[in-house]
């Protein structure tokens, strides 16, 4: 049971962790009124408001508005970074998720082999010490497959959520570089 009380305290301590990561991250506001700025051949004012973001699409964007000539890389290479960022922590709670049965089956094993040893010793005259000891045995896998469960659902959430900010990350990404590469923007290049 100890392994499994430690693979909860981890579990809830990563899924706030990532709750209050992903819940401060929108910033399609931002990367609206970047785009806009560039649109109005306002660059310098978009570059100098994205390199002061610490949303992880802002930063992507400041790195294509930086360099300029080499653009789509330059975001590529920051994308690759901030989506590392995102899924951190999720390793951990997918770990948790198949440990936790595992921890909890074993718990059981251990407890109905302790239980046919008090058969073993003192025979079938005390048939209410193996059953309580089966039962006892048995909350062990409830355990596990609790933990799992209670852990199972923020990491979906969490997988899912990383796919919608990478696609909202490439939609913005593709529509910095159009911005940048239209004909009249070829002056600031």
């Amino acid at each position: 049971m100890l392994p499994l009380a430690i693979c909860s305290v981890i579990a809830i301590a990563v899924i706030i962790e990532r709750f209050l990561f992903f819940r401060c991250i929108n910033a399609i506001h931002h990367a609206e009124t970047i785009l806009a700025m560039i649109g109005d051949n306002r660059i310098d004012e978009a570059a100098d408001m994205a390199n002061k973001s610490e949303l992880p699409l802002i930063r992507i964007m400041s790195a294509g508005i930086a360099n300029r000539f080499h653009f789509s890389k330059a975001m590529e290479a920051v994308a690759v970074n901030e989506l590392a960022i995102m899924r951190r922590g999720l390793p951990v709670l997918d770990t948790i998720v198949t440990l936790s049965p595992l921890l909890g089956l074993l718990g059981t094993i251990i407890g109905m082999i302790d239980s046919f040893q008090i058969m073993a010793f003192s025979g079938m005259g005390q048939p209410h010490a193996v059953t309580g000891g089966v039962a006892e045995a048995l909350i062990a896998t409830a355990t596990g497959i609790s933990v799992a469960v209670i852990a199972l659902v923020p990491y979906n959430y969490f997988s899912a959520r990383i796919e919608q900010e990478a696609e909202t990350i490439e939609h913005y990404a593709t529509r910095l570089e159009m911005v940048l590469t239209s004909p009249d923007k070829d002056s600031l290049r």
